[in-house]
């Protein structure tokens, strides 16, 4: 499909930001298959059936390298559910990042427990003298990390400083499934992490999600939380029977059971997994080199032990004030590029801020307050080829030249 064409403006994007790949022909089919017996509950086995979902939890955990795995409806409920496998509900307060997406603070006060945010850094991680201030001064439980927009911070820093005041650490993984630090892939660092597979992550099951644990206990009660009744053996990565003695009378159905279809679907993308995760970071890279040096931008600059999944993009422009940034949206949308801002007083789509979450205690987040009102935020479907995300950038680039940031 042709992409761009000449107008007195300038070329124009004529691709969409919405648009994700088809799902592999080995999946309809597989999922058609799902339909047409009638047998969508992943439970819902004939004879010694092991189950579309069981097997895509074998194979989840395998890839990840996991001991445990749960496919769950939603990274959302991943999270809730890992909260409270670990203990961290009502009356507990856990730690997470000021910069994230809304269902993360949701998930903690979904479990009646307090968040604390800590301050974001100048790339886009969680900051990490802040956590250390906030870890002694607030006596806090756990910590909800947000791996977001796949930005990994000092994984070995983060997790001697969680060690040093004995917090559970959960790892949110929804922009980070396949990512590494220091060759280690995230979700391995700490006691449980979460994964979505919403239709504009890594895999794409519409909704969808993961939880993973090396911990058979964690496992078992997440797994009755799920909503598995007694059926806990039909899974394909869970404990041995004798974790679920207690788990199976302690803990609440929380109705959050994937289901046999979107597990077909998902199967059939795993396959592809790593070879997409290196077509993500082709797109990046070259959308990167259009921004990298223009004048009033500011890229994070990933450290040098952490891989990134680059399916999408960020960028900041320090120098502007929120007139200037709404004149950059305008005049991208205008030649069809789509860029998202997390500095508006009121929230638009995904874009919220804390501010916004007014069922928490307000927090002070100046630091944080300050890079948010110029972040810029993009997605990068592999529905762009390369030369589509080269024309995004030299269109991103010429509309922040015109705003003369370089003077």
């Amino acid at each position: 499909m042709k992409t761009m064409q000449q107008t007195r403006s300038g070329r124009i994007f004529r691709g969409s930001f919405t648009q994700q790949e088809p799902i592999p022909e080995a999946g309809i089919a597989a999922a058609v298959d799902i339909l047409r017996s009638g047998r969508l509950h992943r439970y819902n086995l004939a004879g010694d059936e092991r189950g579309m979902v069981a097997e895509l939890e074998f194979e989840y955990a395998a890839w990840q390298g996991a001991r445990h795995c749960l496919a769950v409806t939603s990274g959302g409920q991943a999270m809730q559910i890992a909260l409270r496998a670990l203990g961290l509900g009502p009356g507990a307060r856990v730690l997470s990042n000021a910069f994230t997406l809304a269902p993360v603070p949701g998930a903690i006060a979904a479990v009646g427990a307090q968040a604390v945010l800590v301050e974001c850094d100048e790339e886009l991680c969680i900051d990490l003298g802040d956590l250390e201030r906030k870890a002694e001064n607030h006596e806090c439980d756990g910590l909800l990390l947000s791996h977001m927009r796949g930005h990994l911070c000092d994984m070995d820093k983060l997790m001697a400083i969680c060690a040093r005041h004995g917090l559970i650490v959960i790892e949110d993984c929804a922009h980070t499934m396949g990512a590494r630090w220091d060759g280690r892939l995230s979700g391995q660092f700490g006691h449980a992490a979460c994964f979505s597979t919403q239709t504009y992550k890594h895999m794409n099951s519409g909704e969808g999600g993961f939880l993973t644990t090396a911990d058979p206990e964690v496992m078992a009660r997440a797994t009755i939380l799920s909503g598995s009744y007694m059926n806990y053996a039909h899974h394909g990565a869970g404990p041995e029977p004798d974790a679920f003695v207690r788990a199976r009378l302690e803990m609440p159905n929380c109705s959050a059971r994937m289901d046999a279809v979107r597990a077909a679907i998902l199967r059939a993308q795993l396959i592809h997994l790593d070879d997409n995760i290196a077509r993500w970071s082709e797109r990046h890279e070259v959308v990167r080199a259009r921004l990298d040096g223009v004048a009033g931008v500011a890229l994070p600059r990933p450290l040098d032990k952490a891989m990134r999944v680059g399916s999408s993009f960020q960028f900041r422009l320090p120098r502007a004030d929120a007139a200037l940034c709404r004149d950059l949206i305008a005049g991208c949308e205008g030649r069809g590029v789509v860029l998202k801002w997390f500095g508006a007083p009121d929230p638009v789509g995904f874009t919220s801020n804390h501010a916004s979450w007014r069922y928490m205690q307000a927090q002070d987040l100046p630091q944080t307050d300050r890079i948010l009102s110029t972040l810029f935020d993009m997605r990068l479907p592999l529905t762009f080829s390369l030369d589509d995300c080269a024309l995004i950038g030299d269109i991103i680039a010429e509309e922040i030249a015109a705003l003369g940031l370089a003077a």
